[in-house]
C-alpha cells in the first residue's frame, strides 16, 4: 500500500476540486481552501459547485472521511503537501494576472511559520515560466521566516479535460514534476505512486513551461486543421478526408485534427495568448502563436457568414443554437465559440434561440436577451435556420426533430455531428 499524506488544496476551482477529491479517493487527508463560503459549502454537502463526470460520487465517497472544505489556512500549518490551485486570469494586455498566486502564497508563508516538518508547496495553477523561482518562493519563505532547506517547491501542472478531469487524474498520460531539490521531487513522486504514469522530473521552469507548450501546441493542430478545412471548403472538398489521411502518419497522430468553430474552455485561448506576452517580454515575436489566436477568432465568425449566404438577412429570423458549453460534458461556457455567434446574430437582429443539456443557466448571466428554450425541439420549432455548436453526443442522434423548422430547413454545422445529407459544415 502506497504511503498516504495530509494535502491542503489552495483553491476549490475546477483543478482544486478535482485534485483534492481524487487525492482524497485514493486515501490521503484532504483539505481543499476556499475563500467562497457557499462553495466551501457545497463541497462539504458532497455537492460538486461545478459539473464533472464522477466528481459528485467521489465526493459523497470521501466528504466528512478524508476530503473537508473550509475558509482557513490552519490545515497548512500541519500539512504534508500544500497545492496552489488559484486562478491565473489574463490581464487586458493577454498576460497572466499572478495576483491569487501572489497572495496565496504569502498566506501559505505566514501558515508554515510553526510547521514542524518539511512541507513541500506545490503549484499546480498553470503559470508563466519563472513564477516559482521569483513569487512563490520568495512569498513563502520570507513570510514563513523559514530557510529554503526546510520548505520543498514543485511545480506539477495538470493536464485534465474538462468532462473527463477524473478519467485523466487517475490514468494520466504523464505526470510531470518540477522541483527545487530532490527531496522535494521525492516526497511528490510519492503521492502519486499508486498512479500508472510517466513520471517526468525536471526543473521548476522547465515544468512551467510544459504545460504552456503543451496547450500552445494543442491549439495551434486546431487553427492549423480550421485553416486547411477552410481552403478545402472553397476547393470542394471534404476537409475530414483529408485530415484522417494526414492522421494516420505516426509523426502527427490523428487527434486535434478535427477542423469546427475553433477552441474555447478556460486553458487554450487564456495560455496562448499568455505565452505571447511572455514571448514579447524577452524580446521574441512569435508569428505562429498570434496566427493560432487570429484563426481561432476569425472562425466562428465564418459560421455567422454562412448563415447569412443561406438566408440573407438575418433580421427577424428565428435561430436556433444547439450547444452553448464549449465542448461536450460540461456546463463550462468561457470563451465558448457560441458567445461571438450569438453575439453577432444578436447584432444583425435576429431572434435566437438556444439549447444546451447543462449551459443554459451560465449563459444566461452574460447573454440574457435570448431565448433558452427546455429542449432541442422547442428551439427548433419554426426556427428558419439552425446551427450545430457543441459536439454534444446527443445530438448526433438527432433526425425527425428537424421536420419541426420551417422547410427547406437550413441546418450548419460547427462541429461535424449530423450523418445528413442536408448539412453543411463550416469548414466542408
Amino acid at each position: 500500500m502506497s504511503a498516504t499524506f495530509s494535502v491542503s488544496i489552495i483553491g476549490g476551482g475546477y483543478v482544486g476540486l478535482v485534485t483534492g477529491a481524487c487525492f482524497a479517493y485514493l486515501g490521503n487527508k484532504v483539505t481543499i481552501i476556499e475563500v467562497d463560503e457557499q462553495k466551501a459549502s457545497s463541497i462539504n454537502m458532497g455537492i460538486p459547485p461545478i459539473y464533472e463526470q464522477g466528481l459528485e460520487k467521489i465526493l459523497k465517497d470521501t466528504v466528512g472521511n478524508r476530503l473537508t472544505a473550509t475558509t482557513s489556512y490552519e490545515s497548512v500549518s500541519t500539512s504534508d503537501i500544500v497545492f496552489i490551485c488559484v486562478g491565473t486570469p489574463p490581464n487586458n494586455d493577454g498576460s497572466s494576472n499572478l495576483q491569487y498566486i501572489r497572495s496565496a502564497a504569502i498566506s501559505i508563508g505566514t501558515s508554515l511559520m510553526n510547521h514542524p516538518g518539511y512541507p513541500v508547496v506545490t503549484v499546480k495553477s498553470t503559470v508563466p515560466p519563472g513564477t516559482c523561482e521569483k513569487i512563490v518562493i520568495p512569498e513563502v519563505l520570507g513570510n514563513s521566516l523559514k530557510t529554503a532547506n526546510c520548505v520543498g517547491f514543485c511545480m506539477n501542472p495538470e493536464f485534465l479535460r474538462e468532462g473527463r478531469a477524473i478519467e485523466d487524474f487517475l490514468h494520466p498520460d504523464r505526470i510531470v514534476i518540477g522541483s527545487s531539490d530532490k527531496r522535494a521531487e521525492t516526497i511528490l513522486r510519492t503521492l502519486y505512486t499508486s498512479l500508472n504514469g510517466n513520471v517526468i522530473c525536471t526543473s521548476l521552469t522547465a515544468a512551467e513551461m510544459i504545460k504552456y507548450t503543451a496547450n500552445a501546441f494543442l491549439a495551434t493542430k486546431i487553427s492549423f486543421s480550421n485553416e486547411i478545412g477552410n481552403i478545402c471548403k472553397k476547393l470542394g472538398v471534404d476537409v475530414y478526408e483529408v485530415m484522417k489521411g494526414v492522421g494516420l502518419d505516426h509523426r502527427i497522430g490523428p487527434h486535434f485534427l478535427n477542423a469546427g468553430a475553433g477552441f474555447g474552455g478556460s486553458c487554450f485561448p487564456k495560455d496562448v495568448s499568455a505565452l505571447i506576452s511572455l514571448a514579447k517580454e524577452v524580446g521574441e515575436d512569435p508569428i505562429l502563436l498570434r496566427s493560432v489566436i487570429e484563426v481561432n477568432e476569425q472562425q466562428p465568425l465564418k459560421m455567422v457568414n454562412l448563415v447569412k449566404k443561406k438566408l440573407g438577412s438575418v433580421k427577424g429570423k428565428k435561430i436556433a443554437i444547439l450547444g452553448l458549453a464549449f465542448k461536450d460534458n460540461t456546463d463550462d461556457i468561457r470563451d465558448s465559440r457560441s458567445i461571438p455567434v450569438i453575439n453577432a446574430l444578436i447584432q444583425d437582429g435576429a431572434d435566437v434561440h438556444a439549447y444546451d443539456p447543462m449551459a443554459s443557466e451560465h449563459m444566461k448571466t452574460i447573454i440574457p436577451s435570448i431565448s433558452y428554450a427546455e429542449s432541442v425541439s422547442a428551439a427548433l420549432q419554426d426556427a428558419d435556420c439552425c446551427l450545430v455548436m457543441t459536439e454534444w453526443p446527443q445530438f448526433s442522434h438527432l433526425s425527425d426533430e428537424f421536420s419541426l423548422m420551417k422547410q427547406p430547413a437550413v441546418i450548419l454545422e460547427g462541429r461535424r455531428m449530423l450523418n445528413r445529407d442536408d448539412v453543411e459544415g463550416i469548414c466542408w
